[in-house]
């Protein structure tokens, strides 16, 4: 199976790169998009790259990489009554929400900002600088993920 290729955004007062590089994995649970839900359940594999994207922060853009590791599977969160993310309407033989599990690879110092991002050539139809687009996990494509990895280098 053709690898793909991810962006996830996360705030960064809630999870940064330098928290899954501290965790080492994580449960990407809390997403309640379904479209974000599909792509997770129904597209993620292991192996999979993820740029790991700071939204909500004064400097957006692209602070790191992961992997995906592991399959999709029903996130946790959903089924812990009093918990932000609990959905008492999901049924844990049917899930609603599914989640994957991320692996830190590197963080990016500096990191590769939307701006430097929206400056790029290579990147005029990523999907997370199209103005409207905000959904919190999106696919990419080969050449934007390799784009995004020069761009980071060159920075370093």
């Amino acid at each position: 199976m053709a690898r793909r290729h991810w962006l996830v955004k996360t705030d960064p007062d809630t999870y940064a790169i330098d928290d899954l590089a501290r965790d080492g994995t994580t449960e990407w649970w809390g997403v309640r998009n379904y479209l974000a839900r599909n792509y997770m359940r129904d597209e993620m594999s292991p192996g999979d790259p993820v740029l790991l994207y700071h939204s909500s922060t004064p400097v957006l853009g692209v602070y790191g990489l992961a992997r995906v590791v592991g399959p999709a599977h029903p996130d946790s969160k959903q089924f812990e009554e009093g918990h932000p993310y609990a959905d008492a309407d999901s049924d844990p033989e049917d899930p609603t929400w599914w989640c994957v599990d991320l692996e830190h690879v590197d963080a990016f110092d500096p990191p590769v900002t939307r701006d430097a991002m929206k400056e790029e050539r290579a990147l005029a139809d990523m999907k997370v600088l199209q103005r409207g687009v905000r959904h919190s996990i999106l696919p990419v494509t080969r050449a934007e993920f390799e784009a995004v990895l020069r761009m980071a280098r060159r920075a370093e």
